[in-house]
């Protein structure tokens, strides 16, 4: 049976990262990072590294963050990402456009979407996304 990939999602990082993190996500993070199945994106990449503090910091995550694959948001992801818009959109699913481009990722790298957004809940309800949400543990 093959490995599970997960793309965790800037949302889960920020539980897992921050200094009072969430033992939780932190302990399913550091576990998939034991196990060498995270994925990520320059998307999230971005996110996590435009709200680095220092430059110290910056370049500590940066180096963390560069051993782990990194999913290309290449033109056949741009075509699933505004696939997905479409689809959700017509449902009456509103949810922030970074939010699409992220899941489309997850979707088309067979990945589970690690998280703590309430839009990826929304999102697999209306399409075949998997994922491990910790909305409720982070959101109670």
């Amino acid at each position: 049976m093959p490995t599970e990939l997960f793309l965790i999602d800037t949302s889960a990082w920020i539980f897992a990262l921050r200094k009072n993190f969430v033992v939780q996500i932190k302990e399913r993070v550091d576990s998939l990072l034991k196990d060498d199945v995270i994925l990520t994106t320059g998307l999230i990449k971005l996110e996590l590294l435009g709200g680095t503090r220092t430059q110290k910091e910056f370049y500590r995550l940066k180096n963390r963050l560069a051993v782990l694959e990194e999913i290309e948001i290449n033109t056949v992801l741009w075509e699933s990402s505004f696939e997905l818009a479409f689809t959700l959109r017509r449902k009456g699913v509103t949810v922030p456009y970074t939010d699409i481009i992220i899941a489309a990722c997850a979707l088309n790298a067979n990945a589970i979407l690690v998280h703590a957004d309430s839009h990826f809940d929304l999102i697999s309800n209306h399409s075949s996304l998997r994922v491990e949400s910790y909305v409720d543990i982070v959101q109670g």
